[in-house]
């Protein structure tokens, strides 16, 4: 069973020392214990993300491989079964970037609660009711 989705955000906080998140931290402890589902497009999100941090210094070329590798052995769902209009209609909606928008809709979907440390994707989703996964989880 599915537990939550979770964003680049999160993920990117659980992979760098400096950014110690509660929320962030709920999110693993959750997704250990329940799994965890993403967009496709996280994985292009997530290595994206993590050279840019590579490049900025902040993470080397072996944490970046190493982070890669220990993220396929979490189990996280990769979601491939997106409404094309709901992603592009939260996005119209709510100002959002198109992949933002795609989280939106595999939560809402699913009807799964949504961990994200982004404000505006996390205003987006208390709007259309999507539960968020807090510190407290």
């Amino acid at each position: 069973m599915t537990g939550l989705v979770v964003d680049c955000s999160v993920f990117l906080a659980w992979c760098m020392a400096d950014e110690e998140d509660p929320g962030a931290n709920a999110a693993m402890h959750r997704l250990t214990d329940e799994g965890a589902v993403v967009p496709q497009i996280w994985r292009y999100e997530l290595r994206n993300a993590l050279l840019a941090n590579e490049r900025r210094g902040r993470i080397t070329a072996q944490q970046v491989a190493d982070t890669l590798t220990d993220s396929t052995k979490l189990g996280i769902e990769i979601d491939a079964g997106h409404d094309e209009a709901a992603i592009m209609a939260f996005a119209r909606q709510h100002g959002l970037t198109v992949y933002d928008s795609a989280y939106l809709e595999v939560a809402s979907r699913r009807g799964l609660p949504l961990a994200t440390l982004d404000r505006r994707l996390s205003e987006a989703a208390t709007a259309i009711g999507i539960p968020l996964l807090s510190g407290e989880s």
